[in-house]
């Protein structure tokens, strides 16, 4: 029974989980978090205890991109390959990358927009960082490092071929898996992430492991639960601006989706604060939240659940060392061996690999054409029919360019002779054009100066009209001052902190202030005391 081990590795953290599979029957022998100053230590350790030292090993790739690019669906193989691989050459030229020093995957996704198109997801890694960390697992069985975003839609359960989900990753930086009708369509990298608030959390601990396990014991307030005692609510001054960034992120790409999202899956570190599901669906209306759960994992009384959840990340990796989701996505070595088909969690890659040969692709002159290659041919005759007419029109147009331009040749003489007339008036012109552009100047500088006053003037009674709008229920404005001329200080109090969060949110969503700072709080009693600097635009 084959056997692979998944690590999903960050800087201070590993997270494993051995993973055997038996035909369509998986197992998860063994998992775990291991914390660790060294990751060659940590891996070493992780690898021993496991007893993996001969089996394969899927890890995570770091710090990737994610770039799309639209082609047409009939263009050959090479063509195609030709084609994406120029796209992001000339992308990277653009943004004055150097692309050589980048190793890259795509897979192919249907354009949902227009049929007669696939939209390429290419994602690329610094072969330097890439080498690092693959040289980590010189001596054991690596077989594959995999972008995460997409391994993790593995674990799901798809039980409706029109369901449309967003799979929030909250690791140490978080990523947004967008999937329209069972394929992925998009991926979101958000710089907000775990590794800011356990990095908050764990300068006042004085330890990463407490820091982590501060976050599975914190639980978040919602409208429907209120009665949680100080000790549950640990470090949610650290955590809550985190987590309420990323909910404003899903909101948008909800908001902008092409297609209605019902359900929204978290899953990683962030997922382990207790009702953050709960948190999450109090502010999407209409959109489901849970957990992301493995799918093959039993739901037995003693099986708790959470901790595999815990690892999800790790599961994920090594399902897809064990042949599940896209294997043309590994990044181990070698060239690139891209998926020649369409990017679903449905198809295994073996179907996948038909798509093309099978389908959009065959040019065997000896085969009867189909639909396509017919809609090609009419393309062709219908861009022939244009280039005859073009060029008919063109020459028309050549016979009357030259008539007018000998009438324009005419016209320019008698202009060069009123040209003389026009000179002799010039001195005179230039003369008092020199004392009007006097006088300009000096009016310019008094209207800026006025403009200035009614600007600064003007802007505390708009500033108070806009804090009036959206300020929340709760939250009390205990000192508003002007300490410079652009520059506002704000008190605020409020038995919530996720009230003052929410406000902050606010100022910074609609622009109320520009380069928005606040402190972390101080509760006095019942009540919660933060001040928020910003400037005025």
């Amino acid at each position: 029974m084959p056997s692979c081990l998944g690590l999903y590795i960050e800087n201070n953290l590993i997270k494993y989980a051995k993973v055997s599979k038996d035909k369509d029957a998986k197992q998860v022998e063994t998992f775990g978090v291991k914390f660790c100053e060294n990751l060659e230590t940590g891996i070493r350790q992780v690898i021993q205890e496991t007893g993996s030292n001969k089996i394969p090993i899927s890890i995570n790739i770091t710090d990737e991109n994610y770039d799309y690019f639209k082609m047409f669906a009939l263009l050959k193989k090479a063509d195609l390959e030709k084609a994406i691989k120029t796209e992001f050459e000339s992308q990277c030229l653009d943004k004055g990358i150097n692309s050589s020093g980048l190793e890259g995957r795509y897979a192919l996704v249907e354009d949902i927009h227009d049929k007669q198109k696939v939209k390429a997801i290419y994602v690329s890694d610094n072969k330097t960082v890439l080498s690092r960390r693959t040289r980590l697992f010189d001596s054991y069985n690596l077989s594959g490092v995999y972008p995460l975003p997409i391994a993790l839609p593995t674990l799901m359960s798809m039980t409706k071929s029109n369901e449309n989900s967003l799979v929030v990753n909250i690791e140490e930086r978080t990523t947004i898996t967008t999937i329209l009708h069972q394929r992925i369509d998009d991926i979101k990298i958000l710089e907000e992430g775990s590794k800011i608030f356990l990095d908050a959390i764990s300068s006042k601990e004085n330890s990463y492991a407490k820091a982590y396990d501060t976050c599975k014991e914190t639980t978040i307030y919602t409208s429907e639960i209120t009665d949680i005692d100080s000790e549950q609510t640990g470090y949610l001054e650290e955590i809550m601006p985190v987590l309420f960034s990323i909910l404003g992120q899903v909101q948008k790409i909800i908001n902008e989706s092409p297609q209605k999202i019902q359900k929204v899956y978290l899953t990683g570190t962030g997922a382990l604060v207790n009702n953050i599901d709960m948190y999450f669906q109090e502010y999407l209306d209409g959109v489901k939240c849970e957990l992301l759960k493995p799918k093959f994992i039993p739901r037995t009384r003693g099986t708790n659940i959470k901790d595999y959840i815990e690892v999800n990340s790790a599961i994920a990796l090594a399902l897809m060392g064990l042949g599940e989701g896209i294997d043309g996505l590994n990044f181990k070595g070698g060239e690139a061996k891209n998926l020649k088909g369409i990017l679903s969690m449905e198809v295994s890659p073996k179907s996948i690999s038909l798509a093309f040969s099978n389908g959009a692709l065959r040019n065997n002159l000896g085969e009867p054409l189909d639909r396509y290659e017919k809609l090609l041919l009419n393309v062709i005759a219908f861009l022939v029919i244009i280039f005859v007419v073009f060029t008919s029109f063109s020459l028309l147009l050549k016979r009357e360019f030259n008539k007018k331009n000998e009438e324009v040749a005419e016209s320019i003489n008698n202009t060069k002779t009123q040209i003389k007339a026009v000179e002799a008036d010039s001195s005179n012109v230039k003369q008092q054009k020199e004392i009007y552009t006097e006088y300009i100047d000096q009016l310019n500088k008094s209207s800026e100066l006025a403009e200035e006053r009614n600007k600064v003037k003007g802007a505390i009674p708009g500033l108070l009209n806009q804090l009036m709008n959206i300020v929340p229920t709760g939250v009390q404005i205990q000192l508003i001052q002007n300490t410079d001329d652009s520059k506002v200080e704000i008190v605020v109090q409020s038995p919530k902190y996720e009230q003052i969060a929410f406000f902050i949110g606010s100022i910074k969503t609609d622009v109320v202030l520009t380069d928005v700072i606040a402190t972390s709080g101080q509760r006095n009693g019942d009540m919660i005391t933060v001040k928020i600097e910003g400037v005025m635009p």
